[in-house]
């Protein structure tokens, strides 16, 4: 593994699983309300119950730090989980009133921590295509 792959997925991997580890046992008041924002962006995880929803984002988080940080998956795997997540993020943004200005695009003050998201979709894109250009190589 190239040492600009290993850094791709090492950074947003250690990150998106400590924010797993630490969603572990979250509060009901506190799942229910991430659920609310969240839902913006993936209308069915308003379907779960805040428990359920809460287990399903730390174990979901934890699941796509370790396949980012665990070498021995193929880092088009890696990129495809991490899209995923950071797709969802995104999509939450963009549909989440207030989170961005008038355009719909610019982050408001309250979009700007979310916005940020942006930044791991465009690493997952890097991580995918940058396997695919190997592949094309031969």
């Amino acid at each position: 593994m190239a040492l600009s792959t290993a850094i791709l997925r090492a950074v947003p991997g250690a990150f998106i699983l400590n924010s797993g580890i630490g969603k572990l046992g979250m509060p009901a008041e506190m799942a229910a309300s991430l659920q609310g924002m969240a839902a913006q962006g993936v209308p069915p995880l308003a379907k779960l119950s805040p428990e359920q929803f809460a287990k399903f984002l730390s174990y979901g988080e934890i699941a796509v730090g370790a396949t980012l940080l665990l070498p021995f998956v193929p880092t088009e795997v890696a990129g495809l989980a991490l899209a995923g997540f950071s797709g969802s993020m995104v999509s939450m943004y963009l549909r989440t009133p207030g989170m961005t200005e008038a355009d719909g695009v610019r982050p408001s003050q309250d979009g700007t921590a979310v916005a940020k998201d942006s930044w791991l979709l465009a690493i997952a894109a890097a991580l995918v295509l940058s396997q695919g250009k190997k592949a094309v190589k031969g």
